[in-house]
């Protein structure tokens, strides 16, 4: 393995964590076996040229490609189950009544990864809607790699990814390609609309949102990043509005805006 210096550490995690909120602090060793491997493929002969052009900007992608490496993406359709069970039962009849002369809702996928996420909310908007008249149901979804995104809007999944949801939504929004992996048909495709988006950036888009969902991100936020980013989100969701958040993650009570509701259930009132 290469060797990476406690300066050159530092500089690294510091730059990271200013940058795009995510806490390396504790996980040199970490770094250290995920990407010594990639460094040796790349022509580095240790981490100091490596963190140099990190650290310069440069190349954001490759930041963010280094972050994918450090950061578990782990994800599945149907994750949480409970969070959809809620959404369907609750936020949607919400969303209907509080909408139902402009018939437009705002929902926002924030750190979509590779799409399960989105496109699983879609499916649940095209069930529950689709009998209602012609309703507007895209959804934003964004994350801060192109790479990861781009690999969403053109969506290949195994059948282990698509285990958890009802046989009949696998034979109605989904279609099985050549090599056995499975893509999202276009109504669902359609319905969801990418953005690169870096959660540390001001939160400036055109409508606030009646639910946002932000599971299993800011697990790697330290706790003033976490909050801080709560409070942003608080003012971009709509009076009445709902956050989920992943069930292994928490928010500090004594200064969350939202209301709690149940576990990662959150709603601003």
């Amino acid at each position: 393995m290469l060797n990476l210096s406690d300066a050159d550490f530092q500089r690294l995690y510091v730059y990271i964590q200013k940058n795009y909120g995510i806490d390396l602090s504790k996980k040199k060793e970490l770094i250290v076996s995920r990407l010594s491997n990639t460094l040796s493929a790349s022509g580095y002969k240790d981490f100091s040229a490596y963190v140099n052009d990190i650290v310069s900007g440069k190349d954001k992608e490759g930041t963010i490609t280094m972050l994918n490496k450090l950061t578990t993406n782990y994800t599945y359709f149907l994750r949480e189950e409970e969070h959809f069970a809620f959404m369907e039962n609750t936020v949607l009849p919400a969303i209907a009544r509080k909408h139902q002369k402009d018939h437009s809702l705002s929902i926002w996928s924030a750190g979509c990864s590779s799409g399960e996420e989105p496109y699983t909310i879609s499916m649940y908007l095209r069930e529950y809607f689709a009998a209602k008249g012609n309703w507007d149901t895209r959804i934003l979804a964004t994350d801060i790699s192109q790479r990861i995104l781009n690999s969403a809007m053109n969506p290949s999944y195994e059948e282990e990814a698509l285990s958890r949801l009802p046989a009949a939504w696998k034979r109605k929004y989904f279609s099985k390609k050549a090599d056995g992996s499975y893509t999202v048909t276009p109504e669902i495709r359609n319905n969801v609309i990418f953005r690169t988006f870096n959660l540390m950036d001001p939160i400036q888009f055109r409508r606030p949102f009646d639910l946002i969902f932000c599971r299993n991100v800011m697990i790697y936020f330290d706790q003033p990043t976490k909050d801080a980013l709560v409070r942003r989100f608080f003012n971009a969701t709509t009076p009445g509005g709902y956050l989920f958040i992943g069930h292994s993650e928490g928010l500090t009570k004594t200064t969350c805006p939202y209301k709690y509701l149940m576990p990662a259930i959150y709603q601003k009132v």
